[in-house]
């Protein structure tokens, strides 16, 4: 499993359930990575994607404790199981996509985590983990700034020393 996000530069990833930044090359990236995938999680997430819909072109699966069934996405209860769910399909094709707690939840057991790292600061009230101070998480890819928006991107790949199993 890996998990796939935009960070700013205090490693914030959202800002009232939705994102801090409109990056076109951020979300192609994001779409061409995760189409025909798998996506997991949790249910502000689903809530906040246009209408409460679930990503077209991929199984979303949400960890929804309280949430009625839909025919349109996989709603688990428990961590448990979505373990269960996730463990039906090839790790490298399940992408953590959020929202804070599920990346929280989750990010021990992702192979690697892909982080569009933005040069900017997006007044966030939802964080990731900084990856540079975990000993357990080294960068293993970083590409040349690319400017977008008026933003300036750089895509990493950081991978995980310790993958724990579920």
């Amino acid at each position: 499993m890996r998990a796939i996000l935009h960070a700013d530069k205090n490693w914030g990833i959202g800002k009232s359930n939705g994102l801090m930044f409109k990056i076109p090359a951020d979300m192609k990236f994001f779409k061409e990575t995760t189409t025909g995938n798998v996506v997991v999680m949790g249910s502000n997430t689903l809530k906040s994607f246009p209408g409460g819909k679930p990503l077209k072109d991929r199984l979303n699966i949400v960890l929804y404790p309280d949430g009625e069934e839909r025919d349109d996405c996989k709603i688990v209860r428990s961590v448990d199981e979505l373990f269960t769910e996730i463990k039906k399909y090839p790790p490298e094709k399940v992408f953590v996509v959020g929202g804070q707690m599920m990346y929280k939840t989750l990010l021990e057991y992702c192979t690697e985590v892909l982080v569009t790292k933005v040069e900017a600061v997006g007044e966030a009230d939802a964080f990731f983990e900084n990856l540079d101070k975990n000993p357990n998480f080294v960068l293993a890819y970083e590409s040349e700034p690319v400017e977008t928006n008026g933003y300036i991107i750089r895509f990493t790949t950081y991978n995980n020393l310790k993958v724990k199993d579920y």
